[in-house]
């Protein structure tokens, strides 16, 4: 029946490895389904009220005064070369990691326009309070320096869009140093559009409102995704003006500057080993190889002969895992260069990003990507593009036998992704067992090829299958759920739903209650869609930051059904107007 279906190409829709699903253990709303929604807790998850007192008792030990808060660059200054010239003026950098520099203050009146209290409070150890004080302000938005800060800028490079693009590096970020915290977790401060650095090349080294809000917005919502994310702990807008043409077109306006605080285990990237290598700065590749291994892969023993094809190998399968974790919530990330591919496998660099409306492989949500090299389908594939890229810059450093391991390697990534994609679908779907994978993967390719044949949601599609019960699926009622009904004018539909159906029967010792519970649980009612990140930024460009926070707050559970979300329509058919939106990489 479908083995017309089956060319599709399942990886289209990498799923990656299943990802603990972030549930907050308190909950601000006022929604009553915030707190006691069943489709947040697993069997053995707390209630809400011994997580309240949990979180009250951990606010006696969190920092009052930002005095108080050091951060430290000793680590990174000790073990990696510091450009010997000072200043910010661009210039080409040899021989070095990092370059010495410091932010330049934004003009005007400074507004916190955001805040994300669980990076505040649950990785910085700060009481959110502190948050209100002037001095915060100036600290996080580059005016001032934080005890034990002492700036530096990255040195890196990278294929763009496929070709190498030569010295790159932090052009508008400055890496504001380390921070110990409570539960011995080292986390890298940077201040992202907070002026121009040695690498700035011709721009100014700001940001602006529009895509720092995105950036704030989407760092968070992926965590609470489960999906690994730098992270984002503050937004600071200005009155500064900054010229930007959006879309490339000729048309510069003047828009207002903005600074993101941001957060992540390491900002090293694919580029901050391509440039060395490129370079040939052997020893120096040896040297940045040798302190990522040893802060970041501590189970790789620095007197293994073979440390740096492990690393490899590591890296390969965490970069697989994640990409199918993009494509499983729908997530293109839209500029998939080797500068913005971290080591640590986490996503970093929100640009022209874009979560999927209607499901299409050839999804592509940046303007600048004209013949579609990022779209959501082709992310698998660029993934293994940038992972060759990373092997000609690590080949310096292995042995013949040790190259010839790590292109058998790489041949397994596609392997890896696959396997992690056909496992978050079937999660996605509810299937439990191991028996039934070729009837599986015929069931999912077929779904996939029924959305896109009749444009259905991507969220709400998984989403409303979450909800809907068995009985309703045979009845096909799907009243109110207007995903479901999209998909269901499908000529494949009934005979797709009757296999389900009987695939959902296996085994039989689980209600129909708890696959519902299960589904939800990898299944979000809400991501950052396009149009409703818009919607926020022109409030914000008007200095309205009401919807910012009401989208920081309500993306912080997207998979909880709350009031003011359904208020709000982030649950329903997106607006017309979505359809016309544009996103690039100007920010």
């Amino acid at each position: 029946m479908w083995s017309s279906c089956t060319t599709v190409v399942f990886t289209v829709v990498a799923v990656s490895n299943v990802s603990p699903v972030h549930v907050l253990e308190f909950c601000e709303s006022a929604d009553p389904a915030c707190s006691s929604h069943v489709d947040t807790a697993s069997n053995n998850h707390p209630s809400a009220e011994p997580g309240q007192t949990r979180w009250k008792e951990n606010i006696l030990n969190l920092t009052q005064h930002l005095e108080l808060f050091k951060l430290s660059c000793e680590k990174l200054i000790e073990a990696l070369p510091v450009d010997e010239i000072d200043g910010n003026f661009v210039r080409t950098v040899k021989n070095c990691i990092f370059s010495r520099s410091n932010p330049t203050p934004l003009s005007g009146s400074l507004r916190l326009a955001a805040v994300s209290k669980d990076v505040i409070e649950g990785i910085l150890d700060l009481d959110v309070a502190v948050t209100r004080s002037e001095d915060f302000l100036l600290y996080a938005s580059g005016a001032k320096l934080l005890p034990g800060s002492a700036p530096l800028a990255h040195r890196y490079g990278g294929h763009q869009f496929g070709y190498w693009a030569g010295q790159l590096g932090d052009g508008r970020a400055h890496l504001l140093g380390q921070y110990l915290n409570r539960n011995g977790e080292t986390w890298e401060l940077q201040l992202k559009g907070s002026g121009k650095t040695p690498y700035s090349r011709f721009g100014d080294g700001r940001a602006v409102i529009r895509s720092s809000v995105r950036e704030f917005l989407c760092s968070e919502a992926m965590h609470f995704l489960g999906v690994p994310t730098s992270r984002a702990a503050s937004l600071i807008v200005s009155e500064e003006p900054v010229l930007r043409d959006q879309f490339y077109n000729g048309n510069v306006k003047t828009e207002r500057g903005a600074v993101v605080l941001r957060l992540a285990k390491s900002w090293f990237r694919f580029g901050s080993l391509e440039i060395l290598a490129e370079n040939g700065e052997i020893d120096l590749l040896k040297k940045l190889l040798n302190f990522v291994i040893g802060e970041h892969f501590s189970w790789i023993h620095s007197d293994d002969p073979d440390k740096y094809l492990v690393f490899f190998s590591t890296v390969v399968t965490e970069t697989a895992q994640l990409i199918a974790q993009w494509i499983s919530v729908g997530f293109t990330h839209g500029v998939c260069n080797t500068d913005n591919f971290s080591l640590l496998s986490v996503t970093i660099d929100y640009g022209p990003f874009g979560f999927m409306d209607s499901y299409d492989p050839n999804f592509v949500p940046n303007s600048s990507d004209d013949e579609g090299r990022y779209r959501i389908g082709a992310q698998a594939e660029v993934g293994l593009f940038n992972l060759e890229k990373l092997l000609v810059a690590l080949s310096p450093v292995l042995t013949q036998g040790q190259k010839k391991q790590a292109t058998i390697i790489l041949k397994g990534y596609l392997n890896i992704y696959q396997m992690r994609l056909q496992q978050l679908f079937k999660d996605k779907l509810g299937f439990l067992g191991d028996e039934e994978e070729e009837e599986d993967d015929h069931l999912i390719v077929l779904l996939l090829k029924m959305m896109e044949d009749t444009r259905s949601d991507f969220t709400m599609t998984f989403r409303q299958l979450s909800e809907v019960s068995t009985n309703q699926l045979r009845r096909r009622n799907f009243t109110q759920m207007w995903a479901l009904e999209d998909l269901s004018s499908h000529k494949l539909f009934s005979d797709w739903l009757i296999v389900y159906l009987q695939r959902l029967s296996r085994p039989q010792s689980e209600s129909d209650l708890h696959r519902q519970q299960k589904m939800k649980r990898v299944n979000p009612r809400y991501v950052l869609r396009n149009w409703m990140a818009e919607s926020a930024i022109r409030r914000a460009e008007e200095s309205d930051f009401s919807e910012v926070e009401l989208l920081h707050h309500i993306l912080s559970s997207p998979f909880v059904t709350q009031d003011s979300a359904e208020v709000a329509g982030y649950a329903a058919r997106p607006p017309l107007w979505a359809n016309r939106l544009k996103v690039s990489c100007s920010s």
